[in-house]
């Protein structure tokens, strides 16, 4: 797999998008399209598998783009059957940057009462004790995925059928996982009692589809029906959708971060706009942190709704500063150190007739190293801006994500080691000022805030409060935040 850009690592990547549908002709032709539209979560990676009566299950996995792979006809006619499911990744658990076929999911298996395929979105906390466990007792792993472990799980199973097979392996793992699975003739889908990654079905015809989001569903022309519920199992056949509710209930802690930056801007999450929830971040962060300036612009793509919030809200003009290169791919040239040094002009160019002599807001998601977020400050100056303020429509980053987002270690993100003044000086800007706890949870429709004795979302990345203890980490050394700070 050709390494990814150097810049790539300065964000927060979402590792997996999953998607399946059954009750449909040529499935998997509908599946190649719904990854298509989940291909921001993942774009190392994709694998699909499906089921014929007449060949059995039949399974592609292929390094790089969804288009690039599954719109091959020669591909697409080796995945017949009325029923399939799809995953894309990065790699956050496994072998980073050198990722081999067979981690590449979804994952199959043989059982005493036939096969099944799994798709896991999220991180099993607890993925080394199992596998060390598992491993003891003469399970044979292929891969380095923690996903790998309910497949193991399912088969040390006495469970009489698939789904309760799943059910039982599941209760087992600790952590994040939104699951879609499938049999011969029917499609599962799983939220782990916390609901921290998304899953959502709809309706297709006579068919049923289940996504990590709704922008997949409008793509195959499904009707978006409802959100899985935390903790909620759906096994879907020709009967249609039986739902219950195997895990012990929870309060919900949906990750914050779907609505600042993973998911599509046309998904709709908790039935909340995703564009709308970013708008309102925008709104928000210029009722916090106003600043005298001539421009609001965005850090494209993901700072576009935010500054649009933020102009409307302080009357500041919106403008397109900074233009992105939307034919740069992560495979575009080999990082020599030449290229190295480019950087960040390769993706983003600054519109200098507009910037000249302006004084500029620049509003972007996150900041996480810090190191993109540098370039762009220079590139601005460059073009000949008097000043330059940075407003960031997320809290500051100062704890890696355990539940499956790629997040650097914990020594590596600037707000670990540094205030925002400080992270102010060393980006050399007039200002910068991150949205507050309060002010996102604002933003996404919790009118009070953030409820300190039971937050309404995982936040963990901005709080280092943990809604599952990352046990494997903790194993490893991490150290949590203490109780008192």
């Amino acid at each position: 797999m050709p390494p990814a850009h150097p810049f790539d690592d300065d964000k927060l990547r979402e590792e997996c998008g999953i998607f399946g549908v059954v009750g449909v002709q040529d499935a998997s032709t509908f599946v190649a399209l719904g990854l298509h539209a989940l291909q921001h979560r993942g774009q190392e990676a994709g694998g699909i598998v499906s089921h014929d009566p007449d060949h059995g299950f039949n399974q592609a996995r292929r390094f790089g783009y969804v288009r690039d792979n599954f719109t091959s006809q020669k591909i697409m006619e080796t995945l017949p059957g009325p029923i399939a499911i799809g995953h894309v990744r990065y790699s956050t658990s496994g072998s980073k940057g050198q990722t081999a076929i067979r981690d590449v999911q979804p994952f199959f298996g043989e059982f005493s009462m036939g096969g099944a395929a799994i798709a896991h979105n999220g991180n099993i906390t607890n993925a080394n004790a199992l596998r060390r466990e598992l491993i003891e007792r003469g399970s044979i792993f292929q891969s380095s995925s923690d996903s790998e472990c309910i497949i193991h799980l399912m088969a040390r199973s006495m469970g009489r059928s698939i789904p309760d097979r799943m059910e039982e392996a599941l209760r087992k793992v600790e952590g994040a996982f939104s699951v879609v699975a499938m049999t011969r003739t029917k499609l599962i889908g799983v939220r782990d009692p916390l609901g921290v990654r998304p899953l959502v079905l709809g309706k297709i015809g006579d068919g049923w589809a289940l996504s990590s989001e709704t922008c997949a569903l409008d793509i195959i022309g499904a009707e978006f029906v409802r959100e899985i519920r935390p903790g909620e199992m759906v096994v879907i056949n020709g009967s249609g959708v039986q739902s219950h509710f195997p895990f012990r209930p929870q309060p919900s802690r949906f990750c914050i971060f779907e609505h600042v930056y993973f998911s599509r801007p046309d998904s709709i999450l908790g039935g909340r706009s995703v564009y709308e929830t970013r708008e309102n971040i925008g709104r928000e962060l210029a009722k916090e942190s106003p600043v005298d300036a001539d421009l609001v612009c965005p850090v494209p793509d993901s700072g576009t709704p935010a500054a649009i919030g933020y102009s409307l809200q302080s009357g500041i003009p919106y403008a397109m500063g900074i233009i992105r290169n939307q034919y740069m791919g992560r495979t575009f040239i080999e990082p020599t150190e030449q290229i190295r040094n480019m950087g960040v002009r390769l993706k983003l160019n600054v519109n200098r007739a507009l910037i000249k002599d302006k004084r500029v807001i620049l509003v972007d998601d996150s900041v996480v190293r810090g190191t993109t977020s540098r370039k762009i400050k220079e590139m601005i100056l460059d073009a000949g801006a008097r000043e330059v303020h940075f407003r960031i429509a997320s809290p500051p980053t100062a704890w890696p994500c355990f539940y499956g987002v790629d997040t650097p270690q914990r020594e590596k993100l600037l707000a670990a080691t540094m205030s925002e003044d400080e992270m102010c000086r060393h980006l050399a800007v007039d200002s910068l000022k991150f949205i507050s706890l309060d002010g996102l949870y604002r933003a996404v429709g919790e009118a009070q805030g953030r409820n300190a004795e039971c937050p309404q979302y995982c936040d963990a990345c901005f709080s280092g409060e943990y809604p599952v203890e990352p046990a494997d980490m903790l194993e490893q050394g991490f150290e949590m935040k203490p109780a008192a700070e």
